[in-house]
């Protein structure tokens, strides 16, 4: 008989494993970014933002440690052409899984623009230079950044012009040298050139990082182990909740669960996936409430949201699909928040659920704003959502 996992219990699910629910955060950083599998990295303070309100105490620090001193958690092009934030293993699964197939596109985009630009008859054995010099400049230097990659030959001082008409914009060939290398998993961005919410990032070699590397893995067996950690973190789900999430074709989604075997189960009449041996019941727990920042991997988990997204859609997400901050209620986004100018938290229900979520949220806020201290925050998402635009200058 088909397992059923309705609403309630697939949100009662996701409270206890993103550390979102009572009595569920976890002890650092790095446990959350593993839970999750990735953390959307796009929006740099995101990054921040999310691990923390998953955590029992800590701040910013406590990022920076893992990111920059300890290096437990490692930046780079994933799933989407999207940044992410992962640990080590979880870093290398998605560079073969992925990044791979995102570099090959990319390296072909790359080539054809230098063609169209002239630069020489030889330009796959002109773009290998060029990359040699890349890897030889941050060699030397130990971590730089893309302007500081470009001084130190002329072949990355070439300006390549893309697009055209008004939308047209030249670039050194550094800048895209370093993304097609990034995704190619052979520099990592590094260290960013201002604070915790800049996204100027100085660039390093992996080895810095991670000193096992990031091409362990096979690219098809990358693809089976990281949809089964994606369905422990995110399942149940629909497979195209894993198609979009990973940014695979049907063809690839249908040859991994062809190897994964996972169970079918029933998502109140819809068919779904969940692993096979993951199907105990899920007891909901006492209400929780969250402030989840913009771009945060919980929402971004799923293409169908519906059954923790309700109606908002049109208030917290913007017009390319990109969420922005959102209020949660004991599994549901029941609002959102944004930071006021002077530096004050504002909460706004979409929704009538009672005085207890007021409450919390208003003890949530107050917490926020004191690890985002004298820190503005400047949303990513393409001019604000609806509802951050008319939060972030409230009076």
């Amino acid at each position: 008989m088909t397992r059923r996992i309705g609403v309630a219990e697939r949100r009662a699910r996701l409270g206890l494993r993103h550390h979102l629910a009572r009595g569920e955060r976890a002890g650092d950083p790095v446990e959350v970014a593993r839970s999750l599998v990735a953390v959307h990295s796009t929006d740099p303070s995101s990054v921040y933002l999310g691990l923390l309100a998953r955590t029992t105490g800590g701040g910013i620090a406590d990022v920076e440690r893992a990111l920059y001193l300890d290096k437990t958690l490692i930046r780079l092009l994933g799933m989407r052409r999207t940044v992410f934030v992962a640990t080590g293993d979880d870093a290398a699964l998605i560079q073969a899984a992925c990044s791979r197939a995102v570099a090959a596109v990319e390296r072909a985009k790359l080539l054809g623009w230098l063609a169209d630009a002239g630069v020489a008859e030889d330009v796959s054995g002109w773009l290998a230079e060029a990359e040699r010099a890349v890897l030889a400049a941050l060699a030397s230097r130990g971590e730089a950044t893309a302007a500081e990659v470009a001084a130190s030959d002329p072949r990355l001082r070439v300006r390549l012009r893309l697009g055209q008409g008004s939308s047209a914009g030249q670039f050194n060939v550094a800048s895209r040298v370093l993304f097609l290398l990034a995704a190619d998993g052979r520099v990592l961005r590094g260290r960013p050139r201002g604070s915790w919410t800049s996204h100027q990032y100085r660039w390093v070699l992996p080895e810095a990082w991670c000193p096992a590397g990031l091409t362990s893995w096979a690219t098809a067996n990358a693809e089976v182990e990281l949809a089964r950690r994606w369905l422990r973190a995110y399942g149940p789900a629909t497979t195209d909740d894993l198609r979009w999430w990973a940014g695979w074709t049907k063809t690839t989604v249908r040859r991994v669960l062809t190897e994964l075997r996972p169970a079918e189960v029933d998502l109140d009449g819809a068919p779904g996936i969940a692993a096979s041996d993951d199907l105990e019941p899920t007891p909901s727990g006492e209400p929780w409430v969250a402030l989840l920042p913009g771009l945060d991997s919980t929402p971004m988990g799923w293409q169908q949201r519906d059954w923790f997204l309700g109606e908002h859609t049109g208030r917290l997400f913007d017009r390319t699909g990109n969420v922005g901050p959102t209020l949660w209620w004991d599994g549901r986004i029941v609002g959102g928040w944004a930071q006021h100018r002077d530096g004050q938290i504002v909460c706004r229900f979409l929704e009538d659920v009672g005085s207890d979520a007021v409450a919390a949220a208003d003890a949530a806020a107050k917490r926020l704003a004191g690890l985002v201290g004298s820190v503005r925050l400047t949303p990513r998402t393409r001019g604000g959502t609806w509802l951050e635009q008319e939060l972030s200058g409230a009076g």
